[in-house]
C-alpha cells in the first residue's frame, strides 16, 4: 500500500529522489539527507506501515535488523546504533516505519553526545 502524501512512500517508488544503498521487495536502504553523522543510513519496508507494526512483523524487522548490523560492522567497524523513534516525545518525523543506521564517529553516551540536563519540576504554584 502507498501513502501519496508520504515521502518515503514516494522514494520507495522513486519519485522523489535518493541516494539508494540496497533494495529488497519488502525494504530499501538509503542514505538519511540529515547527514548529522558520517554514516547514517535509513532501512524503509516498502509497504507503508507504522513503526508499531514494523516491530510487530518479526520476519520483517528481523530481515532489516540483520542487514543493518552486517552494514554497520562493514562501515563503522569502531561501533554504531541501531534505533527507531516512536510519536511525538520520541521525535518520529516520518509516520512511514524505519529504521536508522548511524555511525562513523564517536557517538557519546547519548545522542548529542552528553547525557540530557535534569528538568525541574513544573511549579505551578506561580501562577
Amino acid at each position: 500500500m502507498k501513502n501519496t502524501l508520504c515521502t518515503f512512500c514516494k522514494i520507495v517508488a522513486e519519485e522523489e529522489p535518493a541516494i539508494y544503498i540496497h533494495k529488497e521487495n519488502d525494504f530499501i536502504v538509503f542514505e538519511n539527507n540529515l547527514y548529522w553523522f558520517p554514516t547514517q543510513l535509513l532501512l524503509v519496508p516498502t509497504t507503508h506501515m507504522t513503526q508499531k507494526e514494523l516491530w510487530n512483523n518479526k520476519n520483517l524487522i528481523a530481515k532489516i535488523s540483520q542487514y543493518a548490523n552486517k552494514t554497520g560492522e562493514k562501515k563503522c567497524p569502531g561501533g554504531y546504533r541501531i534505533l527507531s523513534n516512536f510519536g511525538y516525545d520520541g521525535m518520529q518525523t516520518q509516520p512511514h516505519a524505519h529504521v536508522h543506521l548511524i555511525g562513523g564517529v564517536s557517538l557519546g553516551l547519548y545522542m548529542n553526545g552528553s547525557p540530557p540536563k535534569k528538568q525541574q519540576p513544573y511549579n505551578n504554584s506561580i501562577l
